[in-house]
């Protein structure tokens, strides 16, 4: 028994000395990603603050995911609290526009690039959401977020905890987003306005940060929430919906068989975009490549 005993201990000691050391290194990794620095080239956004549309501004902010994590006021909030992995904390932008480190190509560096005006990352901003958005809607959302009325408030800072670090060192949480996305300096612009393909690929980026870039679903952000839904027209879900189905969906959160979204959808937000915008969304998910296996929808 005593040499039961002592392997025992021994056991837990070897254990203690692996999952320190896992940590340690999940530490060091994720400290370097964030005290890394990169420059954002992209052409002056001054050209299109000239032809910027608070009305379209006002629209892109509440239906782009802008005002769920920021806040309708643009004052931050706590958007997330998961023990032991992360507490997400989107900042107060009515403080940013007014601080003069934040000029408008910088705010947009933000938004497409997920830098701040140092160069260091922001931590799980949805920059993928946003790094192919067009100029002018870039600058009229910049030009509605700099007529928010000022809020002095402090919502606090997102803090990554041990094991959102390990998550991250294996690659499953989003902890910097710049590293993920194309920051070659280019123009963007967004096609026509209508029900396409094109339009839909356009307005459905806000979707890949949860659904992914193929729409097959499976991520999960809050440990305890279902994983994101397989958007792709798929056996077990989409093949089955037609255009009304998705309209339904998002306009009351309902799907065909009576199932109310998950809270971390929000579909609240979206219900508000134009029925141009949704249609083509549609549109664009019906031309995807069936994707079996991740998630039901």
């Amino acid at each position: 028994m005593r040499r039961v005993a002592k392997w025992l201990g021994w056991s837990v000691v070897v254990i203690a000395v692996l999952v320190g050391g896992v940590f340690a290194t999940a530490w060091a990794l994720s400290e370097r990603a964030l005290s890394r620095t990169w420059a954002v080239q992209d052409p002056p956004i001054a050209d299109a603050m000239g032809s910027a549309s608070l009305e379209h501004g006002r629209h892109l902010y509440a239906t782009r995911g802008c005002a769920d994590c920021h806040g309708a006021d643009g004052a931050g909030k706590l958007l997330v609290d998961a023990p032991h992995v992360v507490r997400i904390v989107p900042s107060n932008l009515t403080r940013s526009v007014r601080d003069e480190a934040w000029t408008d190509d910088r705010l947009a560096a933000a938004i497409r690039h997920g830098v701040r005006p140092d160069g260091t990352p922001l931590m799980i901003m949805p920059t993928g959401d946003y790094t192919d958005m067009d100029d002018h809607d870039i600058a009229s959302i910049l030009a509605y977020l700099r007529t928010l009325p000022a809020v002095d408030a402090d919502p606090g800072l997102t803090q990554v905890r041990p094991l959102g670090r390990v998550l991250y060192m294996f690659g499953k949480f989003p902890l910097v987003p710049a590293e993920r996305v194309d920051h070659t300096p280019r123009e963007r612009r967004a096609p026509p306005a209508m029900v396409s393909v094109a339009y839909g690929k356009y307005v459905a980026q806000v979707c890949t940060g949860c659904h992914g870039n193929d729409f097959a679903g499976g991520f999960v952000l809050e440990p305890g929430t279902p994983p994101s839904a397989n958007l792709t027209p798929h056996a077990n879900g989409l093949q089955a919906w037609n255009e009304a189905d998705f309209m339904r969906l998002m306009r009351t959160g309902q799907r065909p068989d009576g199932r109310h979204l998950h809270r971390m959808m929000p579909w609240k937000s979206y219900s508000a975009m134009q029925e141009v915008e949704l249609r083509a969304v549609w549109t664009y998910l019906q031309s995807l490549p069936p994707a079996e296996g991740k998630t039901r929808s």
